[in-house]
């Protein structure tokens, strides 16, 4: 990839103050956010956290109306804080001037679920008012948009206005748009919902070359199940709330061990997903009692790192009938029946362990029917 995005700078206002924290494009703590006044106000946002370092790719998904789009204009200084910290690209958002803010907006390429191009201007007209702004010679930005349109398969199509391009060009020109002055973070909104399977993956495979050669950050909400693959982490909201936020890789490195456990391993792709999805990560030190035998079945355990060592008690004596190293599993029978331990786990080292609660993987089992038929049909296959 050619310089086609070097960082731009403007002295015509300055942003926020920046804070001193700069490990994050994007730092968000107890965020509650409102709709309406008086009678009608309810709440949309509750209590969220969210911290994106640099350079990743997070994409954002859930269901409709669950406050992701609330979240990314928020983001986007279009909403004003109400409640809570933002931070973005190390500026306070909370509590800057709206000069500020507009400077801060010019670091940033928004891209919207709708177009939102002008009929009277053309493909190259529409993406040129992102560089207005900006002190671009007019030859230097004919060589920018064309060199972007280009990329994003409309060369042929530069001059032409809205009303002569299909859906999915519109779209490309908005995606243009929003990066062709080379903005230090991106929020997309559905971005590759109008696009073919072609067209999309050439939008996020250039995500993808601004954020590993230029640490642009992107963060995106889509339902597109064909470009999950590009995303460093994937966060879920739901009714408002984040409810969870998973590195890809290591959810890939759950299902895989979840996959070895004869109770998950004839689960869906998606569905074991949905599982490593709720699990937590955590951490013993060694000697540590894990679960002890006798007391209830509440979590199951898979080892990520370390080491563990199965002790059952019977007639007062100890005896030592397994050691569980990593990608092994422990307590799958309690969590599923709801019997007592029936026997003592002790890390025999440092331990790192993922875990799912009773309370989440039942959670799991009410929101997927299917689920629960996979389940009862893997037990049944047990015994």
């Amino acid at each position: 990839m050619s310089d086609f995005f070097p960082r731009v700078e403007t002295t015509l206002s300055r942003p926020p103050e920046a804070s001193p924290n700069g490990r994050y494009a994007i730092r968000i703590a107890n965020l509650q956010h409102y709709f309406g006044q008086g009678a009608l106000r309810s709440q949309v946002l509750f209590d969220n956290n969210l911290e994106i370092a640099p350079g990743e790719i997070v994409i954002m998904t859930g269901p409709s109306g669950g406050g992701k789009t609330t979240l990314l204009t928020i983001i986007g200084t279009l909403r004003t804080v109400q409640e809570g910290t933002v931070e973005v690209l190390g500026h306070r958002l909370d509590g800057a001037s709206p000069e500020q803010l507009i400077a801060l907006r010019r670091k940033i390429g928004f891209i919207f679920q709708h177009h939102n191009l002008f009929a009277s201007l053309t493909a190259f007209q529409n993406a040129r008012m992102a560089l207005e702004l900006f002190d671009y010679t007019a030859a230097e930005m004919k060589s920018r948009i064309t060199e972007l349109l280009t990329r994003l398969g409309l060369g042929h199509r530069i001059h032409y206005k809205p009303a002569a391009l299909s859906g999915g060009q519109k779209q490309r020109v908005a995606i243009a748009r929003g990066l062709v002055h080379g903005p230090q973070l991106v929020l997309a909104d559905e971005p590759t919902a109008a696009l073919d399977e072609k067209s999309g993956r050439e939008v996020v495979t250039l995500f993808q070359e601004l954020a590993r050669e230029h640490r642009t950050t992107i963060l995106m909400v889509t339902h597109d199940n064909r470009i999950l693959d590009v995303a460093d982490r994937i966060i879920t909201m739901v009714q408002g709330r984040i409810k969870s936020n998973v590195v890809v890789r290591e959810s890939s490195l759950v299902c895989e061990f979840l996959l070895q456990c004869p109770v998950f391993a004839r689960l869906t792709p998606r569905t074991l997903t949905e599982v490593a999805d709720q699990m937590v990560a955590e951490r013993h030190p060694a000697g540590a009692v894990i679960v002890r035998q006798g007391d209830p079945g509440d979590k199951f355990y898979v080892i990520r790192n370390g080491s563990v060592e199965v002790i059952v008690e019977d007639g007062g004596k100890r005896r030592t009938v397994a050691t569980l190293g990593r990608g092994n599993f422990f307590g799958e029978a309690a969590l599923l029946t709801g019997a007592p331990r029936n026997a003592t786990v002790v890390a025999k080292e440092e331990l790192e362990v993922y875990t799912l609660g009773k309370e989440q993987f039942e959670a799991v089992l009410r929101a997927s029917a299917t689920f629960e038929e996979e389940i009862r049909k893997a037990l049944f296959e047990r015994q």
